[in-house]
């Protein structure tokens, strides 16, 4: 049944989209949409505030999950009508399950959460959405959201923790990790840096060629000046019969610094460990390797 034709619709004129006289390109939308977008023109003219208003954007947004403008009307609507908040979580929800990866979707449940003030169901829901797919982009992004905004951090390294050991070359639980512990207010004491980077070493040896905890490792030495050279020198030693080309890198890496400071034996393993990444071990960034090499060599200068 055509929804328009009943009463509740009869004191409205549905306004036709405007391509100009001579449209190069009309696009073929479906009747139905065609339709519902007349009449929400005409609703959106007069700014009116209505019950028929919020039906008409969930009818719309079953056809077109990403029609941004009309999700921004959805979440005026909601606000100025007072509606129950929970219930348009609930209807955020089933949507999700088919559209996960709708970034109209997420910002509209960040505008919706963030004027509930309530998180209480938040992460249960990203942990949903990551347990389909655990690199959603969108979840993350908004699950980061969530950690700053209500400063939900407890949970955080555990669930971290549970999908690095279903898949530790999760490259987004990486990061996730990283963000976690260098943005929560209570800073890193010297027992939790030992134990990050024991962790850390940890997943290594589990998978030496996966690139995110080397980057982590360094990352997270940096990023609380803890010198942590000899660390990832013994642990380059345990595992160079890997031949993993991140390996090389951090080694690098390490010798680059002790070079810096007038180490000669570091300087001469780091140019010869270029030499290894450019011809066998990562040709692919054969260039940038050639590159640090000289970089390397003007130290000695």
């Amino acid at each position: 049944m055509d929804p328009f034709s009943l009463h509740a619709w009869d004191d409205v004129t549905p306004i036709k989209q405007d391509d100009g006289p001579n449209p190069l390109a009309p696009i073929a939308y479906a009747a139905d949409y065609v339709q519902a977008m007349d009449y929400y023109r005409a609703l959106a003219k007069v700014e009116e505030i209505s019950q028929r208003a919020l039906d008409l954007t969930s009818y719309i947004i079953e056809m077109n999950p990403a029609h941004y403008t009309i999700w921004i009307y959805r979440e005026k609507l909601l606000f100025s009508l007072g509606k129950d908040l929970s219930e348009e979580l609930d209807y955020i929800d089933e949507f999700a399950e088919e559209n996960p990866k709708c970034y109209q979707l997420w910002h509209h449940r960040q505008a919706v959460v963030d004027k509930l003030g309530d998180p209480s169901r938040e992460l249960n829901f990203v942990n949903g959405i990551l347990a389909e797919d655990s690199k959603n982009y969108h979840a993350w992004s908004y699950r980061q959201w969530i950690n700053i905004r209500f400063a939900l951090w407890d949970q955080e390294l555990s669930d971290i923790d549970s999908l690095l050991t279903s898949d530790v070359r999760n490259n987004s639980a990486w990061n996730q990790r990283y963000f976690v512990l260098t943005n929560r207010p209570n800073k890193l004491s010297l027992e939790t840096i030992e134990a990050e980077i024991a962790y850390t070493i940890s997943k290594i040896r589990l998978a030496p060629h996966n690139e995110s905890p080397w980057v982590f490792l360094r990352g997270i030495i940096d990023y609380t000046g803890y010198d942590g050279s000899q660390v990832i020198l013994d642990l380059c030693q345990e595992l160079k019969d890997s031949q993993s080309p991140y390996m090389f890198g951090a080694l690098v890496d390490v010798c680059e610094k002790k070079a810096r400071v007038g180490d000669k034996p570091s300087l001469d393993l780091a140019v010869a460990t270029c030499e290894k990444l450019a011809k066998h071990f990562d040709i692919i960034r054969k260039n940038f390797w050639l590159y640090k090499k000289e970089q390397l060599l003007s130290i000695a200068c």
